[in-house]
């Protein structure tokens, strides 16, 4: 059990069924009233983010996440196909489970399975990746004003924005939390 007064960011706690996790916190003691928590959670299951307030003397069941790195293998239509690391055996895994992050994975990239309670939410991708460009405009001679970037297709499929430098075949390191370039491999 945890107490609303023990809350820190990162902290898991099931309330009523949904599992939430604290991305920010404060304590509150007003001059006059009692003093609350209030803080910024993110349902862990359905990635939405809301506030609350909280008495500090609530008390909260701890949510443990289980985390099990785990290689990506294939798809199969709209099951994704991942292999324990440890066991080998194949958990198969819905399109609509993996979130925004698994567009810069590809095949036999290792990942992080998330499970509650043997449910699996989601997938965490690596926090950088290095993958290839595989369509991109040229960069235009005389474009020399800071910053200028340009569209740019990886070999995942996904789209992100690139310094007009990058040509097609060039191996970039993109941020996957952010979907932002980082530099060139």
């Amino acid at each position: 059990m945890i107490t609303a007064g023990d809350f820190r960011n990162g902290v898991t706690f099931d309330d009523e069924g949904n599992v939430f996790q604290i991305i920010e916190f404060q304590h509150v003691k007003p001059g006059k009233g009692a003093a609350f928590v209030r803080t910024k959670i993110r349902n862990v299951i359905s990635g939405s983010v809301t506030e609350r307030t909280f008495n500090p003397t609530d008390k909260f069941p701890t949510a443990y996440i289980e985390r099990k790195d785990m290689t990506y293998s294939y798809n199969d239509g709209d099951l994704y196909y991942f292999m324990d690391k440890e066991t080998y055996e194949l958990l198969p895994i819905n399109a609509d489970v993996l979130g925004d992050g698994f567009k810069f994975v590809k095949e036999e990239m290792d990942v992080k399975v998330l499970s509650y309670k043997g449910s699996v939410f989601g997938i965490e991708p690596p926090n950088f990746v290095a993958l290839q460009v595989t369509k991109t405009d040229p960069g235009v001679r005389g474009n020399t004003a800071t910053n200028v970037t340009k569209p740019a297709i990886l070999e995942t499929g996904a789209e992100i924005k690139v310094p007009i430098f990058i040509d097609e075949g060039d191996v970039i390191n993109v941020d996957t939390r952010t979907g932002e370039y980082m530099s060139r491999a």
